[in-house]
């Protein structure tokens, strides 16, 4: 199966569900959005070594790890996305020591932390993005005027909205949800996004 890279596009605020933010990678040589559900610590991780100029007093978790593995001259190579189940994505780490490789299993957004810090290229499989991507209808100047934006204020501070109860899903039509997807996507609500995409994958 061949591999596609990913960048980091940005993260986005979740208008559904307290402390969850949507992490949105981007096909390199594509327009594809590749959205993911991640918690508000690890996406204020991700944020923090987005924005190199911001040191937290203390090490976090994943710097922590970084500098553990710097220790023992472990290296991060990359970090591939290889399975979606359930519209749960699973990765690994692909590591090296000694020259000896090996590949740990990792939760999506503490290897997409980890990636940033060792410099790692992100991948996923073409099928998996075929799956789970999602096309942005819009101009590409407009595109490149309005990225998205990487909260990192709130982040840091651990603003986090209040409780909203999630749309219910379960009794739409394939026809309603892919409207609402269409719909999400166009509103920039990628959180909302990943969850229609991932209750039409369960069905189709």
């Amino acid at each position: 199966m061949s591999l596609v890279r990913l960048n980091i596009k940005g993260i986005s605020y979740s208008q559904t569900q307290n402390g969850a933010y949507a992490l949105i990678l981007n096909e390199l040589d594509g327009d594809r959005k590749l959205p993911i559900v991640i918690g508000a610590f690890e996406a204020q991780s991700i944020a923090i070594a987005l924005e190199k100029e911001i040191r937290p007093p203390r090490p976090l978790t994943h710097d922590l790890f970084k500098n553990f593995a710097d220790r023992f001259d472990i290296v991060v190579k990359q970090v591939i996305i290889h399975k979606l189940v359930d519209g749960v994505f699973y990765s690994s780490l692909i590591c090296e020591r000694d020259k000896i490789e090996e590949i740990i299993d990792a939760r999506t957004s503490d290897a997409i932390a980890l990636a940033l810090r060792f410099d790692a290229p992100i991948f996923t499989y073409k099928n998996i993005l075929d799956k789970a991507g999602i096309y942005l209808k819009v101009n590409p100047k407009e595109d490149d005027e309005n990225e998205d934006s990487i909260l990192v204020d709130d982040l840091v501070a651990d603003e986090l909205e209040p409780d909203a109860p999630r749309e219910n899903l379960k009794g739409k039509t394939l026809e309603e949800l892919h409207n609402l997807l269409d719909e999400a996507v166009s509103n920039e609500d990628y959180e909302k996004a990943a969850h229609i995409r991932d209750e039409i994958s369960k069905r189709e």
